[in-house]
């Protein structure tokens, strides 16, 4: 099953390229036909009039992720920017900001442990109310190596059988922060909280703007399929994980500094390499709360 899927997805997912009227007021560069665009022509220190906040609103709804070149925006411009989106989440675990809960430090360098995002995940999937997306601002970055990977949860969904999306529907799993975050941040001199989120979300999301279907699952924070027998469950996740990182379905980021990548955390996940040791990659992420998955 897994190697016939896997080798059809790229037929199945060329409809998900859609070219829609032009931009008016931006420039956009797509990375690929199915996820990622550069965004030209937009200087985010500066008050977007309305036209720009729709356009910028709708160039996350039709490439899940989007990337900004050569910002030079203050930490205050940058919380104002992800508060076009929507209220502002707080991380439960990660290191921030001195008296700026919403303005989490992301930072690798020569003495770290571990990197932020090395494997394949949602951010904090865990969460009841997960983010509906997050804005990753680079200030730093090593000489090479540092990209991100993007992967669309739309088209991973899309290349699925009939029968496997039949057999999905429906279905929840669980969801827990505890494996995560127990400890990862003691290098940062943060303490661990007495406990950490755990929500169940549906395996297939429906997406609240684009009313598109997603799988929604990882290997960050997914536990177990709910309903199934363990091994069940465990079988039926490790394919949809080595199925939705079929690189079909990605685009890779290039960082350089002053760069800043914003995703939609309900149809992407991602994958930051920790490619460049001993070199730094250091910046600030805001993150935009979201609402329970459906």
């Amino acid at each position: 099953m897994q190697g016939s899927l896997r080798g059809n997805a790229g037929p199945r997912i060329r409809h998900l390229a859609d070219e829609g009227a032009p931009y008016e007021t931006l420039s956009i560069d797509k990375l690929t036909p199915i996820i990622g665009a550069e965004v030209g022509g937009i200087d985010l220190s500066q008050p977007l009039s309305n036209r720009q906040q729709d356009e910028v609103h709708r160039a996350l709804a039709e490439n899940s992720v989007i990337f900004f070149r050569d910002q030079h925006i203050t930490p205050d411009q940058h919380v104002a920017f992800g508060r076009m989106f929507g209220d502002l989440h707080v991380h439960p675990a990660a290191p921030h900001e001195d008296g700026r809960p919403e303005l989490m430090v992301i930072h690798a360098d020569k003495d770290s442990p571990r990197a932020n995002g090395e494997g394949w995940h949602t951010d904090v999937s865990c969460d009841v109310e997960p983010p509906m997306g997050s804005i990753l601002y680079i200030k730093t970055c090593p000489p090479r190596g540092g990209d991100t990977l993007f992967a669309s949860m739309y088209a991973a969904y899309e290349a699925l059988s009939d029968r496997m999306k039949a057999y999905l529907e429906g279905m929840t799993a669980v969801h827990d922060g505890e494996q995560v975050y127990r400890g990862l941040y003691a290098n940062y001199g943060v303490a661990d909280k007495p406990k950490y989120p755990r929500a169940e979300h549906p395996v297939i999301r429906t997406h609240p703007v684009t009313g598109r279907k997603a799988l929604y699952v990882n290997r960050g924070f997914t536990r177990f399929l709910v309903g199934v027998p363990r091994d069940e469950s465990e079988g039926i996740l490790r394919y949809l994980y080595e199925h939705m990182e079929n690189p079909l379905f990605q685009c890779r980021f290039r960082w350089r500094a002053n760069s800043i990548a914003f995703w939609d955390n309900r149809c992407v996940q991602h994958r930051a390499m920790w490619d460049y040791w001993p070199h730094t990659r250091s910046g600030n992420r805001v993150t935009v709360a979201g609402d329970k998955p459906y």
